[in-house]
Protein backbone atom coordinates (compact mmCIF):
# COMPACT_ATOMS: atom_id res chain seq x y z
CA UNK A 1 0.00 0.00 0.00
CA UNK A 2 2.85 2.38 0.88
CA UNK A 3 4.51 1.53 -2.43
CA UNK A 4 1.32 2.45 -4.31
CA UNK A 5 1.04 5.74 -2.42
CA UNK A 6 4.66 6.57 -3.24
CA UNK A 7 4.09 5.93 -6.95
CA UNK A 8 0.87 7.93 -6.85
CA UNK A 9 2.70 10.88 -5.27
CA UNK A 10 5.21 10.79 -8.13
CA UNK A 11 2.60 10.94 -10.88
CA UNK A 12 0.26 13.36 -9.10
CA UNK A 13 2.12 16.49 -10.34
CA UNK A 14 1.71 15.27 -13.94
CA UNK A 15 -1.99 14.51 -13.44
CA UNK A 16 -2.55 17.89 -11.78
CA UNK A 17 -0.81 19.66 -14.68
CA UNK A 18 -3.10 17.93 -17.17
CA UNK A 19 -6.30 18.60 -15.21
CA UNK A 20 -5.35 22.24 -14.51
CA UNK A 21 -4.02 23.03 -17.98
CA UNK A 22 -5.82 26.18 -19.11
CA UNK A 23 -5.67 25.23 -22.79
CA UNK A 24 -7.25 21.81 -22.24
CA UNK A 25 -9.83 23.34 -19.90
CA UNK A 26 -10.71 25.92 -22.56
CA UNK A 27 -11.19 23.20 -25.18
CA UNK A 28 -13.27 21.05 -22.83
CA UNK A 29 -15.48 23.95 -21.74
CA UNK A 30 -15.92 25.05 -25.36
CA UNK A 31 -17.17 21.59 -26.32
CA UNK A 32 -19.44 21.44 -23.27
CA UNK A 33 -20.64 24.96 -24.06
CA UNK A 34 -21.97 23.75 -27.40
CA UNK A 35 -24.25 21.19 -25.72
CA UNK A 36 -27.43 23.33 -25.99
CA UNK A 37 -26.67 23.83 -29.69
CA UNK A 38 -26.05 20.15 -30.37
CA UNK A 39 -29.14 19.13 -28.39
CA UNK A 40 -31.36 21.47 -30.45
CA UNK A 41 -29.78 20.18 -33.65
CA UNK A 42 -30.13 16.58 -32.51
CA UNK A 43 -33.83 17.03 -31.79
CA UNK A 44 -34.30 18.53 -35.26
CA UNK A 45 -32.57 15.52 -36.84
CA UNK A 46 -34.67 13.11 -34.75
CA UNK A 47 -37.83 14.69 -36.13
CA UNK A 48 -36.44 14.69 -39.68
CA UNK A 49 -35.82 10.93 -39.54
CA UNK A 50 -38.90 10.11 -37.44
CA UNK A 51 -39.75 6.43 -38.00
CA UNK A 52 -43.56 6.88 -38.16
CA UNK A 53 -44.44 7.55 -41.81
CA UNK A 54 -47.69 9.43 -41.07
CA UNK A 55 -45.91 11.99 -38.88
CA UNK A 56 -43.07 12.36 -41.37
CA UNK A 57 -45.59 12.99 -44.18
CA UNK A 58 -47.20 15.76 -42.10
CA UNK A 59 -43.80 17.38 -41.55
CA UNK A 60 -43.12 17.32 -45.29
CA UNK A 61 -46.57 18.49 -46.43
CA UNK A 62 -46.63 21.41 -43.97
CA UNK A 63 -43.09 22.52 -44.83
CA UNK A 64 -41.90 21.98 -41.25
CA UNK A 65 -39.23 19.63 -42.58
CA UNK A 66 -37.55 22.62 -44.31
CA UNK A 67 -37.51 24.54 -41.03
CA UNK A 68 -36.00 21.52 -39.27
CA UNK A 69 -33.34 21.31 -41.97
CA UNK A 70 -32.45 24.97 -41.36
CA UNK A 71 -32.23 24.26 -37.62
CA UNK A 72 -29.89 21.37 -38.37
CA UNK A 73 -27.68 23.47 -40.65
CA UNK A 74 -27.34 26.36 -38.20
CA UNK A 75 -26.69 24.15 -35.17
CA UNK A 76 -24.82 20.95 -36.05
CA UNK A 77 -23.85 22.24 -39.48
CA UNK A 78 -22.33 25.38 -37.94
CA UNK A 79 -20.83 23.86 -34.80
CA UNK A 80 -17.25 24.83 -35.65
CA UNK A 81 -18.24 28.51 -35.68
CA UNK A 82 -19.47 28.34 -32.08
CA UNK A 83 -16.45 26.28 -31.00
CA UNK A 84 -14.10 28.90 -32.45
CA UNK A 85 -15.77 31.69 -30.47
CA UNK A 86 -16.01 29.76 -27.18
CA UNK A 87 -12.42 28.45 -27.26
CA UNK A 88 -10.86 31.92 -27.56
CA UNK A 89 -13.33 33.41 -25.08
CA UNK A 90 -12.63 30.71 -22.48
CA UNK A 91 -8.86 30.89 -22.86
CA UNK A 92 -8.69 34.65 -22.38
CA UNK A 93 -11.04 34.64 -19.38
CA UNK A 94 -8.94 31.91 -17.72
CA UNK A 95 -5.72 33.91 -18.02
CA UNK A 96 -7.38 37.23 -17.16
CA UNK A 97 -10.32 37.03 -14.75
CA UNK A 98 -11.18 40.69 -15.43
CA UNK A 99 -11.68 40.05 -19.16
CA UNK A 100 -14.81 38.15 -20.21
CA UNK A 101 -13.04 37.11 -23.42
CA UNK A 102 -15.92 38.16 -25.68
CA UNK A 103 -13.74 40.42 -27.84
CA UNK A 104 -11.21 37.62 -28.30
CA UNK A 105 -14.08 35.32 -29.26
CA UNK A 106 -15.27 37.78 -31.90
CA UNK A 107 -11.73 38.09 -33.31
CA UNK A 108 -11.60 34.30 -33.47
CA UNK A 109 -14.86 34.29 -35.46
CA UNK A 110 -13.40 36.82 -37.90
CA UNK A 111 -10.32 34.64 -38.40
CA UNK A 112 -12.43 31.52 -38.82
CA UNK A 113 -14.36 33.17 -41.65
CA UNK A 114 -11.12 34.52 -43.18
CA UNK A 115 -9.76 30.98 -43.62
CA UNK A 116 -13.10 29.50 -44.73
CA UNK A 117 -13.25 29.35 -48.55
CA UNK A 118 -16.01 31.14 -50.42
CA UNK A 119 -17.80 29.08 -53.07
CA UNK A 120 -18.57 30.87 -56.34
CA UNK A 121 -21.20 29.56 -58.76
CA UNK A 122 -21.50 31.74 -61.87
CA UNK A 123 -21.92 35.25 -60.42
CA UNK A 124 -23.09 34.15 -56.96
CA UNK A 125 -20.76 33.81 -53.96
CA UNK A 126 -21.71 32.02 -50.77
CA UNK A 127 -20.18 30.49 -47.66
CA UNK A 128 -20.54 26.71 -47.83
CA UNK A 129 -21.38 24.58 -44.79
CA UNK A 130 -18.58 22.22 -45.83
CA UNK A 131 -16.19 23.48 -43.14
CA UNK A 132 -18.53 24.97 -40.55
CA UNK A 133 -19.67 21.64 -39.10
CA UNK A 134 -17.82 18.57 -37.83
CA UNK A 135 -15.05 18.81 -40.45
CA UNK A 136 -14.05 22.27 -39.22
CA UNK A 137 -13.97 21.61 -35.47
CA UNK A 138 -10.20 21.12 -35.19
CA UNK A 139 -9.57 24.24 -37.26
CA UNK A 140 -11.92 26.11 -34.94
CA UNK A 141 -10.01 24.85 -31.89
CA UNK A 142 -6.68 25.77 -33.50
CA UNK A 143 -7.86 29.29 -34.35
CA UNK A 144 -9.47 29.78 -30.94
CA UNK A 145 -6.29 28.81 -29.07
CA UNK A 146 -3.98 30.87 -31.30
CA UNK A 147 -6.22 33.95 -31.18
CA UNK A 148 -6.67 33.62 -27.42
CA UNK A 149 -2.93 33.24 -26.79
CA UNK A 150 -1.96 36.23 -28.97
CA UNK A 151 -4.70 38.35 -27.41
CA UNK A 152 -3.35 37.49 -23.94
CA UNK A 153 0.21 38.41 -24.97
CA UNK A 154 -0.92 41.80 -26.27
CA UNK A 155 -2.86 42.47 -23.06
CA UNK A 156 -0.11 41.37 -20.64
CA UNK A 157 2.63 43.22 -22.55
CA UNK A 158 0.58 46.41 -22.71
CA UNK A 159 0.48 46.36 -26.52
CA UNK A 160 -2.88 48.11 -26.66
CA UNK A 161 -4.15 51.57 -27.50
CA UNK A 162 -3.96 53.74 -24.38
CA UNK A 163 -7.30 55.37 -23.67
CA UNK A 164 -7.93 57.87 -20.84
CA UNK A 165 -9.60 56.47 -17.71
CA UNK A 166 -12.41 58.97 -18.19
CA UNK A 167 -13.59 56.99 -21.22
CA UNK A 168 -16.40 54.55 -20.31
CA UNK A 169 -15.09 51.00 -19.67
CA UNK A 170 -17.04 49.47 -22.56
CA UNK A 171 -15.58 51.94 -25.06
CA UNK A 172 -12.09 51.71 -23.53
CA UNK A 173 -12.01 47.89 -23.78
CA UNK A 174 -13.17 48.06 -27.38
CA UNK A 175 -10.30 50.39 -28.32
CA UNK A 176 -7.83 48.25 -26.35
CA UNK A 177 -8.76 45.26 -28.51
CA UNK A 178 -8.10 47.08 -31.81
CA UNK A 179 -4.35 46.40 -32.08
CA UNK A 180 -4.54 42.66 -31.32
CA UNK A 181 -7.55 42.39 -33.63
CA UNK A 182 -5.72 44.02 -36.55
CA UNK A 183 -2.53 42.00 -35.94
CA UNK A 184 -4.37 38.66 -35.62
CA UNK A 185 -6.54 39.32 -38.70
CA UNK A 186 -3.46 40.14 -40.82
CA UNK A 187 -1.72 37.02 -39.47
CA UNK A 188 -4.57 34.75 -40.54
CA UNK A 189 -4.86 36.46 -43.92
CA UNK A 190 -1.20 35.55 -44.48
CA UNK A 191 -1.73 32.01 -43.16
CA UNK A 192 -4.70 31.45 -45.46
CA UNK A 193 -2.80 32.87 -48.45
CA UNK A 194 0.12 30.50 -47.78
CA UNK A 195 -2.19 27.48 -47.56
CA UNK A 196 -3.93 28.48 -50.79
CA UNK A 197 -0.55 27.94 -52.49
CA UNK A 198 -0.29 24.38 -51.12
CA UNK A 199 -1.98 21.22 -52.53
CA UNK A 200 -4.52 21.47 -49.69
CA UNK A 201 -5.97 24.73 -50.99
CA UNK A 202 -6.95 26.14 -47.59
CA UNK A 203 -6.21 25.87 -43.86
CA UNK A 204 -9.36 23.84 -43.18
CA UNK A 205 -8.40 21.10 -45.61
CA UNK A 206 -4.82 20.99 -44.30
CA UNK A 207 -5.83 20.62 -40.65
CA UNK A 208 -8.57 18.12 -41.49
CA UNK A 209 -6.27 15.95 -43.60
CA UNK A 210 -3.13 16.16 -41.47
CA UNK A 211 -4.57 16.34 -37.93
CA UNK A 212 -8.31 15.74 -37.55
CA UNK A 213 -8.78 12.69 -39.79
CA UNK A 214 -5.73 10.80 -38.42
CA UNK A 215 -6.72 11.66 -34.83
CA UNK A 216 -10.26 10.40 -35.43
CA UNK A 217 -8.77 7.20 -36.78
CA UNK A 218 -6.43 6.88 -33.80
CA UNK A 219 -8.71 8.14 -31.03
CA UNK A 220 -12.04 7.16 -32.52
CA UNK A 221 -11.75 3.38 -32.48
CA UNK A 222 -12.91 0.87 -29.88
CA UNK A 223 -9.42 0.24 -28.49
CA UNK A 224 -8.80 3.92 -27.83
CA UNK A 225 -12.18 4.23 -26.13
CA UNK A 226 -11.43 1.18 -23.96
CA UNK A 227 -8.04 2.63 -22.98
CA UNK A 228 -9.59 6.01 -22.10
CA UNK A 229 -12.37 4.30 -20.12
CA UNK A 230 -9.87 2.16 -18.19
CA UNK A 231 -7.50 5.05 -17.44
CA UNK A 232 -10.46 7.12 -16.28
CA UNK A 233 -11.57 4.38 -13.88
CA UNK A 234 -8.02 3.90 -12.57
CA UNK A 235 -7.93 7.62 -11.76
CA UNK A 236 -11.33 7.33 -10.03
CA UNK A 237 -9.96 4.36 -8.05
CA UNK A 238 -7.28 6.64 -6.65
CA UNK A 239 -9.82 9.34 -5.77
CA UNK A 240 -9.22 11.57 -8.80
CA UNK A 241 -11.98 12.78 -11.12
CA UNK A 242 -11.12 10.54 -14.06
CA UNK A 243 -13.75 12.04 -16.35
CA UNK A 244 -12.51 15.61 -15.93
CA UNK A 245 -8.92 14.53 -16.60
CA UNK A 246 -9.48 12.31 -19.66
CA UNK A 247 -12.39 13.99 -21.47
CA UNK A 248 -10.58 17.19 -22.58
CA UNK A 249 -8.13 14.99 -24.50
CA UNK A 250 -10.73 13.03 -26.48
CA UNK A 251 -14.03 14.93 -26.35
CA UNK A 252 -13.37 17.06 -29.49
CA UNK A 253 -12.58 13.91 -31.49
CA UNK A 254 -15.60 11.96 -30.27
CA UNK A 255 -18.07 14.84 -30.56
CA UNK A 256 -16.92 15.53 -34.13
CA UNK A 257 -17.66 11.88 -34.93
CA UNK A 258 -21.13 12.19 -33.37
CA UNK A 259 -21.88 15.25 -35.51
CA UNK A 260 -20.80 13.28 -38.60
CA UNK A 261 -23.36 10.60 -37.67
CA UNK A 262 -26.12 13.15 -37.13
CA UNK A 263 -25.34 14.84 -40.45
CA UNK A 264 -25.45 11.46 -42.20
CA UNK A 265 -28.77 10.63 -40.52
CA UNK A 266 -30.25 13.97 -41.62
CA UNK A 267 -29.13 13.26 -45.20
CA UNK A 268 -30.54 9.72 -45.11
CA UNK A 269 -27.08 8.16 -45.43
CA UNK A 270 -25.55 5.22 -43.49
CA UNK A 271 -23.99 6.28 -40.17
CA UNK A 272 -20.19 6.40 -40.68
CA UNK A 273 -19.03 5.92 -37.07
CA UNK A 274 -19.72 3.10 -34.62
CA UNK A 275 -18.14 4.82 -31.63
CA UNK A 276 -18.10 8.39 -30.35
CA UNK A 277 -18.99 10.48 -27.32
CA UNK A 278 -22.62 9.30 -27.33
CA UNK A 279 -21.46 5.67 -27.55
CA UNK A 280 -19.13 6.14 -24.58
CA UNK A 281 -21.66 7.87 -22.33
CA UNK A 282 -24.65 5.68 -23.24
CA UNK A 283 -22.91 2.41 -22.46
CA UNK A 284 -20.88 3.53 -19.42
CA UNK A 285 -23.71 5.27 -17.55
CA UNK A 286 -22.84 5.67 -13.84
CA UNK A 287 -19.59 3.73 -14.34
CA UNK A 288 -21.80 0.75 -15.26
CA UNK A 289 -22.34 0.16 -11.54
CA UNK A 290 -26.12 0.51 -11.34
CA UNK A 291 -26.27 -3.27 -10.91
CA UNK A 292 -23.86 -2.98 -7.99
CA UNK A 293 -26.09 -0.35 -6.40
CA UNK A 294 -29.14 -2.62 -6.78
CA UNK A 295 -27.20 -5.48 -5.17
CA UNK A 296 -26.42 -3.25 -2.19
CA UNK A 297 -30.13 -2.61 -1.69
CA UNK A 298 -30.60 -6.34 -1.09
CA UNK A 299 -27.40 -6.91 0.89
CA UNK A 300 -27.32 -9.01 4.06
CA UNK A 301 -25.16 -6.46 5.86
CA UNK A 302 -26.66 -3.24 7.18
CA UNK A 303 -23.60 -1.33 5.97
CA UNK A 304 -24.17 -2.09 2.28
CA UNK A 305 -27.97 -1.89 2.50
CA UNK A 306 -27.71 1.63 3.90
CA UNK A 307 -25.16 2.60 1.24
CA UNK A 308 -27.46 1.22 -1.45
CA UNK A 309 -30.33 3.42 -0.24
CA UNK A 310 -28.05 6.47 -0.33
CA UNK A 311 -26.50 5.74 -3.74
CA UNK A 312 -29.52 4.38 -5.66
CA UNK A 313 -31.39 7.66 -6.41
CA UNK A 314 -28.24 9.30 -7.78
CA UNK A 315 -27.15 6.16 -9.68
CA UNK A 316 -30.42 6.03 -11.64
CA UNK A 317 -29.55 9.50 -13.01
CA UNK A 318 -25.97 8.55 -13.86
CA UNK A 319 -24.37 10.19 -10.81
CA UNK A 320 -21.81 7.83 -9.33
CA UNK A 321 -20.00 9.99 -6.75
CA UNK A 322 -22.13 8.89 -3.72
CA UNK A 323 -21.37 5.27 -4.57
CA UNK A 324 -17.67 5.85 -5.32
CA UNK A 325 -16.88 7.84 -2.19
CA UNK A 326 -19.55 6.42 0.12
CA UNK A 327 -19.00 2.67 -0.31
CA UNK A 328 -16.05 3.53 -0.67
CA UNK A 329 -14.65 2.29 -3.97
CA UNK A 330 -11.62 4.57 -3.75
CA UNK A 331 -8.55 2.44 -2.92
CA UNK A 332 -10.88 -0.46 -2.10
CA UNK A 333 -9.05 -3.44 -3.59
CA UNK A 334 -12.03 -5.72 -2.88
CA UNK A 335 -13.81 -4.04 -5.80
CA UNK A 336 -10.83 -2.93 -7.91
CA UNK A 337 -11.36 -5.37 -10.80
CA UNK A 338 -15.06 -4.68 -11.53
CA UNK A 339 -14.71 -0.96 -10.80
CA UNK A 340 -11.74 -0.46 -13.12
CA UNK A 341 -12.71 -2.86 -15.92
CA UNK A 342 -16.53 -2.72 -15.82
CA UNK A 343 -16.73 0.11 -18.36
CA UNK A 344 -14.37 -1.69 -20.73
CA UNK A 345 -16.51 -4.84 -20.59
CA UNK A 346 -19.68 -2.85 -21.32
CA UNK A 347 -18.05 -1.05 -24.26
CA UNK A 348 -16.73 -4.29 -25.78
CA UNK A 349 -20.15 -5.97 -25.52
CA UNK A 350 -21.88 -2.93 -27.05
CA UNK A 351 -19.30 -2.67 -29.84
CA UNK A 352 -19.51 -6.36 -30.80
CA UNK A 353 -23.31 -6.29 -30.93
CA UNK A 354 -23.18 -3.09 -33.01
CA UNK A 355 -20.62 -4.18 -35.62
CA UNK A 356 -22.44 -7.52 -36.02
CA UNK A 357 -25.57 -5.45 -36.83
CA UNK A 358 -27.60 -7.02 -34.04
CA UNK A 359 -28.02 -3.47 -32.74
CA UNK A 360 -27.72 -0.37 -34.99
CA UNK A 361 -25.06 2.29 -34.36
CA UNK A 362 -25.99 5.31 -32.26
CA UNK A 363 -27.20 8.32 -34.20
CA UNK A 364 -24.87 10.56 -32.16
CA UNK A 365 -27.42 12.61 -30.21
CA UNK A 366 -25.43 14.46 -27.55
CA UNK A 367 -25.88 12.87 -24.10
CA UNK A 368 -26.97 15.19 -21.29
CA UNK A 369 -25.58 14.58 -17.81
CA UNK A 370 -28.08 13.79 -15.06
CA UNK A 371 -30.75 11.99 -17.09
CA UNK A 372 -32.04 8.55 -16.04
CA UNK A 373 -31.12 5.11 -17.34
CA UNK A 374 -32.68 4.53 -20.75
CA UNK A 375 -33.02 8.18 -21.79
CA UNK A 376 -29.65 8.43 -23.59
CA UNK A 377 -30.47 5.24 -25.47
CA UNK A 378 -34.06 6.32 -26.26
CA UNK A 379 -32.97 9.33 -28.33
CA UNK A 380 -30.42 7.40 -30.40
CA UNK A 381 -32.89 6.26 -33.04
CA UNK A 382 -33.75 2.63 -32.28
CA UNK A 383 -35.47 0.68 -29.47
CA UNK A 384 -32.77 -2.01 -29.60
CA UNK A 385 -30.26 0.51 -28.24
CA UNK A 386 -32.38 0.82 -25.08
CA UNK A 387 -32.27 -2.96 -24.61
CA UNK A 388 -28.51 -2.98 -25.21
CA UNK A 389 -27.93 -0.29 -22.59
CA UNK A 390 -29.87 -2.35 -20.04
CA UNK A 391 -28.11 -5.53 -21.18
CA UNK A 392 -24.64 -3.99 -20.66
CA UNK A 393 -25.63 -3.01 -17.12
CA UNK A 394 -26.71 -6.61 -16.43
CA UNK A 395 -23.48 -8.04 -17.89
CA UNK A 396 -21.37 -5.77 -15.70
CA UNK A 397 -23.56 -6.58 -12.67
CA UNK A 398 -22.60 -10.23 -13.20
CA UNK A 399 -18.94 -9.13 -13.09
CA UNK A 400 -19.57 -7.25 -9.82
CA UNK A 401 -21.54 -10.04 -8.14
CA UNK A 402 -18.78 -12.37 -6.78
CA UNK A 403 -16.77 -9.42 -5.46
CA UNK A 404 -19.83 -7.90 -3.82
CA UNK A 405 -20.97 -11.24 -2.37
CA UNK A 406 -17.60 -11.75 -0.68
CA UNK A 407 -17.47 -8.20 0.71
CA UNK A 408 -21.09 -8.36 1.88
CA UNK A 409 -20.54 -11.67 3.71
CA UNK A 410 -17.45 -10.28 5.44
CA UNK A 411 -19.33 -7.14 6.51
CA UNK A 412 -22.28 -9.25 7.71
CA UNK A 413 -20.02 -11.48 9.85
CA UNK A 414 -18.38 -8.40 11.39
CA UNK A 415 -21.80 -6.95 12.23
CA UNK A 416 -22.85 -10.21 13.91
CA UNK A 417 -19.65 -10.25 15.95
CA UNK A 418 -20.22 -6.65 17.05
CA UNK A 419 -23.77 -7.49 18.12
CA UNK A 420 -22.50 -10.45 20.18
CA UNK A 421 -19.87 -8.31 21.91
CA UNK A 422 -22.36 -5.60 22.89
Amino acid sequence: MNNINEKLEKIMPIINKISNNKYLQSISEAMVGTLPITIIGSLAVLLMVFPITAIKDILISTGIIDVLNSVNQFTLGSLAIYVSFLTAKNLVSKFNKEDDGVRAGIISLICFFIVTPITVIESTSYLSFEWTGSTGIFTALFIGLIVGRIYIVFATQGLVLKVPESVPPMVRKTFESLLPCIFIAILFIIIEYIFELTPYGNLHQAIYSVIQKPMQGFGGNIWSIIIVATIGQILWFFGLHGTNITMPLVQPIWMAMDVENLSAAAAGLPLPNTVGYAFFVTYTLCATAIGFTVMMLFAKSKQYRLMGKVAAPAAIFGISEPMIFGTPLVLNFNFAIPFIFGNAVALIVAYVLTITKIVPPLMGVTPVFGLPLGFHATVQGDWRIILLQIFTQIIVAVLWYPFFKKADNEAYIKELELEKNQ
